[in-house]
């Protein structure tokens, strides 16, 4: 419980220095939900969120499927874990270097929001509409992001249930050269 509760105060990164503990056993402790067995809901569900942009920043795509339902909504409408599977794996041939940090999170409830900064290289070639179909079939410019994207999550049982964002599409194509920032 004395984790739990300085965990909240002090963030992963800091916990681990402040209890000298491993990344890895923090990371296998939050895994099997023991470093806060009895925090509150809204604690539980940003952890998730945590954990699942870690798997994913680090191109673990089954990692990151775990935390979905299998009747995940995207943009309000059902895709599945498949759907959201193939929007990652195009997003990782798209963005190799894809990475999401965490500027901001608040829970209340099953929901949670997340204020991003999102980075990438443009190095390979879209073949889903993912970003607003902007990038598909669009060769790569070999230019990199940096914009800002907040994500809606509802969870339901330690999972994704329904996902929506907004994203600076216009922001991200500009940066990559493929329109004229607009007047």
């Amino acid at each position: 419980m004395l984790l739990c509760s300085v965990g909240m105060i002090l963030g992963r990164r800091d916990l681990v220095a402040f209890f000298g503990l491993g990344s890895a056993a923090l990371s296998s402790s939050v895994a099997k939900g023991t470093v806060c067995p009895t925090g509150d809901l809204q604690e539980r569900n940003k952890a998730t969120i945590r954990a699942q942009i870690a798997r994913r920043n680090a191109g673990d795509v089954p990692g990151y499927l775990r935390y979905y339902t299998e009747d995940v909504s995207n943009f309000g409408r059902v895709v599945g874990r498949a759907g959201i599977e193939r929007i990652v794996r195009d997003s990782l041939v798209t963005f190799p270097d894809w990475n999401m940090t965490i500027e901001e999170i608040v829970a209340e409830g099953d929901v949670v929001v997340a204020r991003f900064t999102v980075t990438g290289t443009h190095l390979g070639m879209a073949k889903t509409s993912k970003d607003g179909g902007l990038l598909k079939d669009v060769p790569p410019t070999g230019k990199s992001f940096s914009v800002q994207h907040i994500h809606w999550y509802r969870l339901r049982n330690g999972k994704v249930a329904e996902h929506t964002a907004n994203r600076d599409d216009v922001g991200m194509m500009v940066q990559l050269g493929l329109i004229k920032r607009p007047n």
